[in-house]
């Protein structure tokens, strides 16, 4: 009797929350309109609910991990594709009067799919910035002005079209958007030459909890720290970015070679720990490991991967002079433009050379992955015997399910501050790892979760090698492992993962601009609730 009392129960309560979020999100619809009262059909243009047939291909349109794609995570009650600020100022009062929570939307690539879908089951709207996508490039003054639902391929693109001796320090996935990327730091091949993305912000426009659309002077100092690094949705909503263009030569150098253990890559990526964050700020020289099997045989391989702001010959004497282990030719090298380098690295090197730059246009072009993604940043060079030991975890998992990226420091990198921005992984970092387990669609749902204990027990080997007390995490690499939680101190356990000792005064701009926490997630920056906190 007991148990079915149990039972009647949550289904009545399952029954009254659907029912209450309906009732909530069509009196939220009804306050967009309301406010549109002379122009409703403007607002409703760019309103979606699960009722509308277009409602799944906006969702589905910027989900770049598909892991999330079906899953059984809470979606959006109401998709806003605001085309005027005005709009998303209306979405906030409507929100904020009806208890409402939002999520806001970029490019869809935070690794836990929480601008789209919620852990719980509570209802939100989603604030989708695709159509705040314009790019005004000013080569007079070096700078542009880039929306946040601008894409990082866009982003280069119109700046080449401008100019062939300009570029910004983007990301390596051209569909990454700058609300995303810039939010919460960005790094990329020009890391080690002008530090990372959000280093070369200048000013923004920004929308805050009231609506008031503010700029760098007016939003203050510490609010236009906390943005450049901090995931600048937890304090509002970037409208656009004033960014400064670097410096970049009309001829560039990279290649791409690949080494398998039986080709030394064991003791190649042993010395490559130490050599990388040495070289010549001009050269970036990352690692990709993942197994494959050629003639039968499994093994490791390990691709060096390299950008470098100069000619060919110049690299090959630098590389001769610095790393001659790794055994190079002239014909490994390729020289190209900027911005052709920028589809080299796109989304893991998916084109060919042959391939018109007006691919970075096209977002649909670009691969999706099913992914769980993890951070570490290493500081003393992994041993050989620790190696070992991960090419022995390598092997218990199907060719392609593993792969990690390694990404030098040093150059510009340790000559930040680690409070300059919320980011703090400057100096005393050798590398940053990307630890990724992937699957695709014909994947089962058990082998799914196998792959993802085994990026969790590979996290836990790694340990051992990687930086300590905290063990530090890449915030735009969401982990929810990490924990959740809405209190400062639940948030700690992943907030001096990510932020170190800049937690804290994050929560304390977070506590002054928007003391009622609307903007928040399952990791969300929190607001101090207790003086003892502060």
């Amino acid at each position: 009797m007991k148990s079915y009392s149990l039972l009647l129960f949550v289904l009545l309560s399952s029954l009254y929350c659907s029912t209450s979020s309906a009732l909530t999100s069509k009196a939220f619809i009804q306050c967009l309109t309301a406010q549109y009262s002379e122009d409703s059909a403007t607002i409703s243009q760019v309103i979606y609910t699960p009722k509308n047939s277009s409602y799944n291909s906006v969702l589905d349109f910027s989900i770049q991990n598909l892991r999330f794609a079906s899953s059984s995570r809470t979606k959006p009650a109401v998709i806003v594709t605001p085309v005027h600020e005005s709009q998303i100022q209306t979405v906030l009062y409507c929100a904020k009067k009806h208890n409402i929570q939002i999520r806001i939307r970029a490019g869809g690539h935070d690794f836990e799919g929480l601008s789209y879908s919620t852990v719980s089951p509570i209802e939100f709207v989603m604030i989708d910035m695709i159509n705040f996508r314009s790019v005004d490039v000013d080569v007079a003054s070096g700078t542009a002005w880039v929306g946040s639902g601008a894409s990082l391929g866009e982003l280069d693109y119109r700046i080449a079209e401008k100019s062939s001796t300009y570029g910004f320090p983007g990301g390596f996935w051209a569909t990454v958007c700058t609300g995303g990327f810039l939010g919460g730091g960005g790094y990329g091949p020009l890391k080690r030459k002008y530090g990372l993305g959000a280093d070369n912000v200048i000013d923004a426009r920004f929308m805050d909890v009231n609506g008031r659309i503010l700029d760098k002077e007016s939003m203050g100092e510490d609010l236009f720290w906390a943005i450049r690094g901090g995931i600048a949705s937890n304090f509002g909503i970037v409208i656009a970015w004033k960014v400064k263009l670097v410096a970049v030569p009309k001829i560039v150098t990279v290649f791409a070679v690949r080494r398998t253990l039986e080709q030394n890559g064991t003791v190649l990526l042993h010395k490559w720990q130490t050599v990388a964050p040495k070289l010549d700020r001009d050269l970036y020289l990352r690692t990709s490991i993942t197994t494959v099997t050629l003639d039968g045989i499994r093994t490791v391989q390990i691709s060096f991967e390299a950008l470098f702001l100069g000619r060919a010959d110049r690299l090959l004497l630098l590389m001769k002079e610095s790393f001659p282990e790794l055994g190079l030719v002239t014909e490994d090298y390729m020289e190209m433009s900027w911005i052709k380098s920028v589809l080299f690295f796109a989304e893991g090197s998916a084109f060919t050379l042959d391939e018109s730059i007006e691919v970075l246009l096209n977002r649909s072009a670009f691969p999706k992955q099913y992914f769980k993604g993890k951070s570490d940043y290493v500081k003393v060079p992994i041993p050989i015997e620790g190696l070992e030991g991960l090419w022995e975890r390598y092997f218990q998992v199907d060719d392609g399910a593993i792969i990690i990226d390694m990404s030098p420091y040093g150059g510009k990198m340790y000559e930040i501050s680690e409070s300059a921005l919320p980011y703090p992984h400057r100096a005393g970092n050798l590398y940053m790892m990307f630890i990724g387990v992937m699957w695709d669609a014909n994947t089962t749902v058990a082998e799914q979760n196998r792959r993802l204990d085994f990026s969790r027990s590979l996290y836990s080997y790694l340990g051992s090698y990687v930086s300590k007390n905290p063990r530090e995490a890449y915030a735009n690499y969401v982990d929810l492992d990490l924990g959740v939680g809405t209190t400062y101190k639940e948030a700690s356990k992943w907030g001096t993962r990510y932020f170190k000792d800049n937690f804290k005064r994050l929560v304390q701009v977070k506590t002054a601009v928007d003391p009622y926490n609307f903007f928040k997630h399952e990791q969300s920056i929190p607001t101090f609730t207790k003086i003892s906190d502060m």
